[in-house]
């Protein structure tokens, strides 16, 4: 296991991200300390949780779970989807999150979150509310760094300006969606995490185990076809065929297409660490295998020609094609 640094923060973190959404669902208990021992085992100190998984199951298994190494793993958790019936238990409101957080507190038995993300954007909260909430949260030592996800890069960069000026405690890292079929952060997301030395970490790198091979043969189970959020989700066809593809390559390469997904996403140069999953160990044992997978550029180009690249952020593509319209060759 190698170890990164997360964003300009200093703090080093597994190259592997851990992500608990199973934890206290798919994954009982038992099941649930055995996938998080193996993942400490394997090297893995970087956890990440949300406080609407598994209706905050996922929470206080994690918090069991790192109560002997607590000060040897960095641990994140979210806030903003519903946790309740309330009328209020959503959203990025100061008073919703100064709720949310001492009940994420309690349930990870802990005294601090290492990073604490804002799960979605909250078109109703003005985003100064719920800036100055999250810095005041740092200030009382309850959060140590602060991350988004789900965020369009206007709105992240809008959010350091604010903090910037305001002299607040900025964003420390991502969670984008990124994946050989989901491919909109390379246009702005990412180049914005390069520029202003953001952690990234990245979800759904299997595309909800439609790269993992397993849905080639017309399988009936698995997030996929259980859950209509990820249904819809990849329910463009084109997916289908690229992830078909690319297993076919990962079968070339005698080497598992879990593996192969995970690499790739890995070896983007703005991506710190992507997040895995697991329902049990042995379906862990390919995503941890991505450690040792050397992926050349080579390889990363010739994956990455199966999905459609997505256009530069101004659409001029004749940029792309055709080196005379190059800015400094225009000079």
């Amino acid at each position: 296991m190698k170890y990164k640094i997360l964003g300009n923060t200093g703090v080093l973190v597994s190259e592997l991200c851990y992500g608990t959404m199973s934890f206290g669902g798919d994954a009982d208990e038992a099941e649930a300390m055995r996938l998080f021992s193996r993942c400490r085992e394997a090297g893995i100190n970087f956890f990440d949780c949300s406080n609407n998984y598994n209706e905050g199951k996922a929470e206080e298994l994690l918090g069991k779970f790192i109560s002997d190494c607590r000060d040897e793993v960095v641990i994140t958790t979210k806030v903003s989807q519903r946790i309740g019936k309330d009328i209020n238990a959503m959203g990025s409101s100061r008073r919703h999150i100064m709720l949310a957080v001492e009940q994420s507190l309690a349930r990870l038995k802990t005294d601090r979150i290492d990073v604490y993300f804002i799960h979605y954007f909250d078109p109703f909260t003005a985003m100064e509310e719920t800036l100055r909430a999250l810095d005041d949260l740092v200030r009382q030592g309850k959060v140590l760094y602060l991350g988004v996800s789900n965020w369009a890069a206007w709105q992240i960069a809008k959010a350091l300006g604010i903090c910037a000026r305001q002299g607040w405690a900025r964003f420390a890292c991502i969670e984008p969606m990124y994946n050989l079929v989901k491919r909109q952060a390379e246009v702005e997301i990412l180049p914005l995490a390069e520029s202003e030395q953001l952690g990234v970490i990245a979800y759904n790198a299997l595309g909800a185990g439609l790269l993992s091979g397993k849905y080639a043969n017309g399988l009936q189970t698995g997030r996929l076809v259980e859950k209509e959020l990820y249904s819809k989700r990849y329910s463009n066809p084109a997916y289908y065929e690229t992830a078909e593809r690319f297993v076919s390559i990962a079968n070339g390469l005698g080497i598992h297409p879990v593996t192969l997904a995970v690499s790739w996403v890995q070896s983007h140069p703005a991506v710190t660490a992507p997040i895995i999953g697991a329902r049990n160990v042995s379906q862990l044992e390919a995503s941890l295998a991505a450690t040792e997978f050397i992926m050349t550029p080579e390889l990363r180009e010739k994956i990455s020609r199966l999905s459609p690249s997505p256009g530069t952020a101004t659409d001029r593509l004749e940029e792309e094609l055709d080196q005379k319209y190059k800015f400094r060759n225009n000079a």
